[in-house]
């Protein structure tokens, strides 16, 4: 029987680049300054608990995803679901500022 790989946290996709972009040096101009607020609004007004306590986790403490299921007591798997969920509903939120 084969054996099943391990998770690992090897998300680099396009959303996750765009978001560290607007969190980290993309709040140098106003209109990147503008957009951080408008992302911070969207994470804090649109997005269940568990969503915010995992991005929080993942973005701005700077956390890996077997770390974050670790300290909540899930599985890794879980954790990037609840992600691509809570990175979703941002897009989709956002797509109506722009």
């Amino acid at each position: 029987m084969a054996r099943r790989e391990t998770y690992s946290d090897s998300f680099t996709g396009e959303a996750d680049k765009r978001i560290r972009l607007i969190l980290g040096e993309g709040g140098d101009t106003e209109k990147g300054r503008s957009l951080r607020r408008i992302l911070l609004n969207v994470i804090k007004n649109e997005l269940t608990p568990r969503q915010k306590e995992i991005i929080v986790l993942y973005y701005f403490k700077d956390m890996d995803i077997p770390n974050i299921s670790s300290r909540l007591g899930v599985t890794s798997q879980a954790v990037s679901k609840v992600m691509c969920r809570a990175r979703l509903r941002i897009f989709h939120v956002l797509q109506y500022y722009f």
